[in-house]
């Protein structure tokens, strides 16, 4: 599986490396050739620096190779500090081509020292996410395809990478309900970390396992339409109906069924019509035209 995540993985001494005056023409300066080296001044009496220098070697890591890491002790090397006009530390220097192409001094908190990291890859060409975006986008094309299984291990093997990618969990999960497994799309969605817990992609997913569910007890449409034919103001047969409708993969239909429900009696069964327009709108893509022109519906009735 990891040839389709991004390779073989460097071992990490060939990634984050203690340089030298002797070695910084050559780990830098002529490394910067192939891929931008990532070069971080620091000593040991820098408090700063035991808090920025790990969350960078994290980063650098993360990346697998498309980009490198330099650590200078400035009080070992302070011909180099002095040449790169170091002031204060710590002071981080990105090198490409043989040049310094971007930069910051003092600590940066984690997601800002990400954004660095990736902005310094991109500027060598390289993927800061060590190839787990293009994985994600080739198992979303397989789950696409009806391939459910294959998808479900690359999704898995992205988690094996990286625990808290939100995106790779819900894929797993829609994997499993692809081959109507909705108990361990559960169990999949259920052991995500608890930081990601509530992320976009893992409310889509919960979502659609609770759709799933609906459309395994879903009536016949056909029977469900004559009985609100036969008195629109039947709810439950209406709500019923639109549940059908959605398990037959019409979700505009059944979005149309439960906003005429949510006009005819808004606080039925606990505003029951509200609450499955907003499961509905969860599962699907934010900018889906279903949802947009749900949430629009919705809002002129709220506000009217």
């Amino acid at each position: 599986m990891m040839d389709i995540i991004g390779g073989a993985e460097a071992p990490a001494a060939d990634l984050i490396k203690d340089v030298s005056e002797a070695t910084f023409m050559q780990d830098v300066v002529e490394a910067s050739q192939n891929a931008p080296v990532i070069v971080d001044f620091w000593a040991p009496w820098c408090g700063p620096c035991k808090t920025l220098g790990p969350a960078l070697e994290a980063a650098v890591t993360r990346a697998k190779g498309a980009v490198t890491m330099a650590k200078v002790n400035v009080d070992e090397n302070q011909m180099i500090a002095q040449q790169m006009r170091v002031q204060s530390i710590p002071a981080v220097f990105a090198f490409y081509k043989g040049q310094p192409i971007d930069g910051f001094q003092g600590a940066l908190p984690p997601s800002e020292i990400d954004t660095f990291v990736a902005k310094v890859v991109e500027a060598g060409g390289g993927s800061a996410d060590g190839g787990l975006g293009e994985a994600l986008e080739a198992a979303e094309t397989m789950l696409a395809e009806g391939e459910a299984e294959d998808a479900a291990q690359i999704f898995a093997a992205v988690i094996g990478e990286d625990d808290k990618n939100a995106a790779a969990y819900a894929g797993l999960a829609r994997s499993h309900l692809a081959q109507d497994d909705a108990d361990q799309a559960e169990a999949v969605l259920n052991g995500a970390p608890a930081e990601i817990a509530e992320a976009p992609e893992i409310e889509a997913a919960r979502a659609q396992i609770e759709l799933a569910r609906q459309a395994a007890n879903a009536g016949p449409v056909a029977d469900l339409r004559a009985q609100v034919d036969a008195d629109p103001n039947n709810h439950q047969a209406r709500f019923d109906l639109a549940q059908a409708l959605h398990a037959t993969d019409d979700a505009e239909a059944a979005v149309a069924e439960l906003l005429e429900l949510f006009r005819r009696d808004r606080e039925w069964n606990d505003g029951a019509a509200k609450s499955q327009l907003f499961t509905i709108f969860d599962a699907l893509k934010p900018e889906d035209t279903v949802v947009l022109n749900g949430r629009r519906k919705l809002s002129s009735m709220i506000f009217a």
